[in-house]
């Protein structure tokens, strides 16, 4: 009797041992689940994360994760009011993805405040990573520099010397042309024109008129989702790349062309950091996106979502205590970064994640064998090459 009393004790303290051996994590999916960017962001970003976590779990059971999600309906003032929310009342330890910069820069500061940790992989402003970089936030995907330097630059080279830009206005919009402004001059180029469109808006027509009557070779479109397919179709019905203008996609998505379709979209030059079709690894990935999406691919954004979330986790692993964002998102820097998704990597002391981007061409219909089959790639451009010098972005963060 004595010895099964025995045996059960040491066995309920084992199981105690066990229990507070593990690691308590709870992540809050923010993004826009029913607006202008849903198909980036929405329930697929929500999919990513789970499928990180039961992969994670095979990988370290040690990390017991909990996951949420929020529609923060790209409006800044609706996301910094749900994450306050999140860290105050629910417990949230890190924030995910944050699609729309204004709504991303709102998220950033308030998880600078409550030293949390943010990882944003929706937006897309520099800034950031730049002025307003903090030590709890890592930047994943891409940003408005690596696009300008992209797809910018490789267009310059091409011959399409003056650019004039549609250009949503908000912060995302106006950081994008600002970069790749600079990007279009530094390579000899030259901006003739540009025109604010509101966001969102669905008719482009008096701003493709504009851009049609400025004579410029290039119309760049500083916009992203449902305004960047709105403005192409609008643009395929005025004759504008009849005519001999082109349309540079400054951030154009997977899904964007998808909606579009090769015939209106063929021949478009644009630049992502992941692509579905790009190896083994994404492929893999691809299709179990795809069986809880109902066929749909992920965008570079889900991509995103994923391999941020496993890199947060194998820090949390190495910590034992993600209480301190600060701290946890120092050891998301110290670890090198290693997904099947992006490779491997790092993140700089300003937050940024740093990996090789994409130029890739729209493919023609006769070239493409099913409707997610879209992207013929033109160059590899690797991560120092394509994001923004440290010393050159502001961050306090960075020293000398």
């Amino acid at each position: 009797m004595l010895r099964s009393v025995l045996l059960a004790t040491a066995l309920s303290a084992l199981t105690l041992a066990a229990a507070q051996a593990q690691t308590a994590v709870k992540i809050g999916v923010l993004g826009d689940r029913s607006g202008v960017y849903s198909d980036i962001s929405g329930e697929g970003s929500v999919v990513a994360a789970r499928l990180a976590v039961e992969d994670f779990a095979k990988i370290d059971p040690s990390v017991k994760v909990e996951l949420i999600s929020a529609d923060h309906q790209n409006k800044p003032d609706v996301g910094a009011a749900l994450a306050r929310q999140w860290y105050d009342r629910d417990g949230v330890d890190m924030v995910i993805d944050g699609v729309t910069s204004s709504v991303a820069l709102a998220i950033n500061q308030v998880t600078r405040e409550k030293n949390k940790a943010f990882i944003d992989t929706g937006a897309g402003t520099a800034d950031l990573t730049g002025p307003q970089c903090t030590p709890n936030t890592v930047h994943w995907v891409y940003d408005t520099m690596a696009l300008a330097n992209g797809t910018g630059g490789a267009m310059v080279k091409r011959g399409g010397d003056t650019w004039f830009f549609l250009t949503a206005d908000y912060v995302f919009g106006q950081t994008l042309q600002r970069d790749t402004s600079a990007v279009v001059t530094k390579n000899g180029g030259k901006v003739v024109g540009s025109v604010k469109t509101p966001f969102p808006t669905a008719d482009f027509s008096s701003f493709l008129l504009q851009a049609q009557g400025s004579g410029a070779k290039v119309i760049g479109l500083a916009n992203a989702g449902g305004d960047t397919i709105n403005a192409i179709k609008q643009a395929g019905e005025f004759g504008i790349t009849e005519g001999g203008q082109a349309l540079a996609g400054l951030l154009v998505f997977s899904s964007d062309v998808y909606s579009l379709g090769t015939k209106v979209a063929q021949g478009l030059v644009l630049t992502e950091p992941f692509y579905w079709d790009l190896n083994d690894g994404t492929r893999a990935f691809s299709d179990r996106f795809a069986k809880q999406m109902n066929g749909r691919k992920p965008t570079a954004n889900h991509a995103g979502v994923y391999a941020g979330i496993l890199h947060y986790l194998k820090a949390a692993a190495a910590l034992k205590d993600v209480k301190d964002g600060a701290k946890t998102v120092a050891k998301m820097k110290e670890i090198p970064t290693d997904d099947p998704l992006f490779g491997k990597g790092t993140i700089r002391v300003d937050g940024r994640k740093i990996h090789d981007m994409y130029l890739f061409e729209v493919k023609k219909p006769a070239e493409s064998k099913d409707p997610w089959d879209l992207y013929k790639t033109l160059a590899t451009i690797p991560g120092n090459e394509v994001f923004r010098p440290l010393n050159e972005g502001g961050c306090p963060l960075v020293k000398g």
